[in-house]
């Protein structure tokens, strides 16, 4: 059997969420060993938007600058996948590691984020970042008056549309051969804003040095366009959550608390893999907020005070 090595705080995913916890684990002084695939989601987008401080900064740029905090502050890093983990008891579990190497920790922050399934469109990775992008929360500003095209059927792409109008009223649905599935309220408010829905399968964005320039649909029909946005399938990026038995909600992501306790005890989620919007600066405040509440939990009671009674109403 495999000796382990033993930590306070494991953490599962090195992206915004895990780092942002791993260096605030760290400055309470806990020892803390972060494991990461090396793969993360957003590395081909060409800068991070609304990151206070960092506006613009590209993902390889803010990661290597978490993954250098974290030496600096004794953090472990471990580049690897987590296979398995274990929970032997509620203050123990054991993540093994590809190659064989086995990790025991106290505290588990699962922040391994989701896989997203792109519309198979060739040509649409040449501008992924740059003119097509899947958040419009990130990247809608940079859309304001400009043509753009909504890629995606259903309820998600009437509401990304929706969403786009805060920045330009020249939007087109095309649900790339899709069915449109557009139920009475999808059309009322579609057509009050002049949005229309095209059912044309897509068979290339046209684009040159990442300008997208048209979308060329079956048959030779052209779109010109300025923009993309594409809705995306996701599922989770590991499966750890289910291992260990953790409740996710209707749609995959791992249930969670105000301070990222999963329905497992002692197991913390954090980032894109818990509910609540995809965005970078969102996901290290949730990471931050699972450091505080793994460190409470593992302050000794006689360092703690006895949690004060609710106030109640007089008669």
């Amino acid at each position: 059997m495999n000796e382990s090595t033993s930590f306070e705080i494991g953490i599962v995913g090195g992206g915004p969420a895990g780092l942002s916890a791993a260096i605030w684990s760290a400055r309470y002084l806990h020892s803390v060993v972060v494991v990461d695939s090396g793969d993360p989601r957003n590395w081909e987008t060409r800068g991070i938007n609304g990151y206070l401080g960092l506006e613009g900064i590209k993902p390889p740029e803010l990661r290597h600058r978490g993954r250098e905090t974290c030496k600096a502050l004794g953090v472990q890093l471990v580049d690897g996948i987590v296979l398995r983990v274990e929970k032997e008891n509620d203050d123990d579990f054991l993540l093994s590691v590809e190659g064989g190497r086995q990790l025991r920790v106290r505290r588990l922050l699962l922040a391994i984020g989701v896989r997203d399934v792109w519309p198979d469109i060739p040509g649409l990775g040449n501008a992924y970042g740059t003119n097509a992008h899947v958040c419009p929360d990130c990247d809608g500003y940079d859309a304001r008056g400009k043509k753009v095209v909504v890629i995606g059927h259903g309820r998600r792409a009437v509401g990304m549309a929706l969403n786009l109008t805060t920045w330009t009223n020249d939007i087109i649905i095309c649900t790339n051969g899709r069915p449109a599935e557009l139920d009475d309220e999808y059309c009322e408010k579609l057509d009050a804003l002049n949005i229309p829905v095209l059912t044309d399968p897509i068979t290339q964005v046209c684009c040159e040095n990442r300008e997208i320039h048209c979308l060329m649909l079956e048959g030779g029909k052209q779109l010109d366009t300025d923009k993309v946005f594409f809705t995306i399938a996701q599922y989770p990026a590991d499966d750890l959550g289910a291992q260990l038995g953790c409740e996710r909600d209707e749609e995959g992501h791992l249930a969670v608390d105000a301070h990222g306790n999963t329905s497992v005890t002692h197991v913390y989620a954090a980032g894109d893999i818990t509910p609540g919007p995809q965005l970078a600066i969102a996901a290290a405040a949730e990471g931050a907020t699972a450091a505080l509440s793994m460190h409470k939990s593992l302050v000794p009671e006689e360092r703690k005070l006895t949690p004060l009674e609710p106030a109640t109403s007089s008669p």
